[in-house]
Parts: C-alpha cells; sequence; structure tokens
C-alpha cells in the first residue's frame, strides 16, 4: 500500500523550484521560462508516489536493488505528465532530471545538449537542495558541502554555467 506523499517529497518540490527560480533568473531567462521551470520543479518528483514508503524513509544506504526501485520514479512521473497538454514539454523536463551530461544519469543515459536546459537546472537545484535540507534518513550536510559538491561535478556531470549560476543565486542571497 503506498501513500500519495512521503511528508519531506512536497516540501523538497517547493524548495527545488525557489532554487530553480532563482538560477533561471541568474541565467537571465524570460518569464515564461521561468515558469515554465517553476511548474516542472513543482512535480519534478511526483512519480515518488508510486514508491514505498518504506523506502522513501530507509535510515542508511539503499541496496542496488531499492535504488532501481527508487529510480522508477522518473519514468513514473513522465507516464503521469506525459497524458497532460501543457504547452510546453513539462513531462520531458521531469524525465530528465536526473540525466548528467556526461551520460552517466538515468533513465535514457543522455548527454549533454539532448538535456534540455530546464532539466540541467532542476538537477543542480535537485542536488543543492536534498543536500543542504535535512532528509527523512540523514541531516543537513549544509549548503557550502551543497555547493562543493556542484561545483566537483560541474563540467562533467552538471552543466558548469546552470553551477555557476546556482552558486552566483546563493551567494548573492543565502537563504
Amino acid at each position: 500500500m503506498h501513500r500519495l506523499t512521503d511528508g519531506y517529497t512536497p516540501g523538497h518540490e517547493d524548495r527545488t523550484a525557489l532554487l530553480s527560480v532563482r538560477i533561471a533568473r541568474e541565467l537571465q531567462l524570460d518569464a515564461q521560462r521561468i515558469m515554465q521551470i517553476n511548474m516542472a520543479a513543482q512535480v519534478h518528483d511526483i512519480g515518488k508516489a508510486d514508491i514505498p514508503l518504506k523506502l522513501l524513509n530507509k535510515p542508511g544506504r539503499l541496496t542496488d536493488a531499492e535504488f532501481t526501485i527508487i529510480k522508477t520514479h522518473v519514468q513514473v512521473g513522465y507516464d503521469i505528465l506525459k497524458h497532460i497538454d501543457f504547452p510546453f514539454p513539462l513531462a520531458e523536463f521531469v524525465y530528465c532530471h536526473h540525466e548528467y551530461l556526461d551520460g552517466s544519469g538515468y533513465p535514457r543515459g543522455i548527454k549533454a545538449d539532448q538535456i534540455p536546459l530546464e532539466s540541467r537546472i532542476l538537477t543542480v537545484a535537485d542536488i543543492v537542495e536534498s543536500m543542504s535540507e535535512d532528509r527523512p534518513y540523514r541531516r543537513s550536510l549544509g549548503m557550502p558541502a551543497a555547493l562543493a559538491e556542484i561545483r566537483r561535478q560541474s563540467g562533467q556531470r552538471l552543466d558548469p554555467v546552470v553551477v555557476d549560476a546556482c552558486v552566483r543565486a546563493v551567494e548573492n542571497d543565502p537563504v
């Protein structure tokens, strides 16, 4: 039996959306594109409604089999959103939020410019929010650690332009 939320995910989506919008503003994207990024961030983990709560809230490290189940949230989210007629590719933005520039992400292992900019923004915001906030399974690692991590992955897994915009957004207006 699954509940629709784990209690953590809605707040995570809100915080990820706020940071995504701040990054988009740093990149000087137009208002319509910023609204699209905000909407995608607000629902990027909708597919987690299909993941057992005991798995979402599991303390400690996940097994490979458990992580494989967690990764299905991207496909489930895409499958839900692709049937809704949005005037922009919202489902695709959500589908790509765990893809990385070097092709090491999931679910498709796409690379670089195959990943929409909106998704590259969402990926960076998701990582920063996930690391800098308490999670059901661990305490916050802090914003300095989150920024160090995205800097470490910049140019390899993460878009360096987006990483730089995120760092500027956080340093100019720490939350």
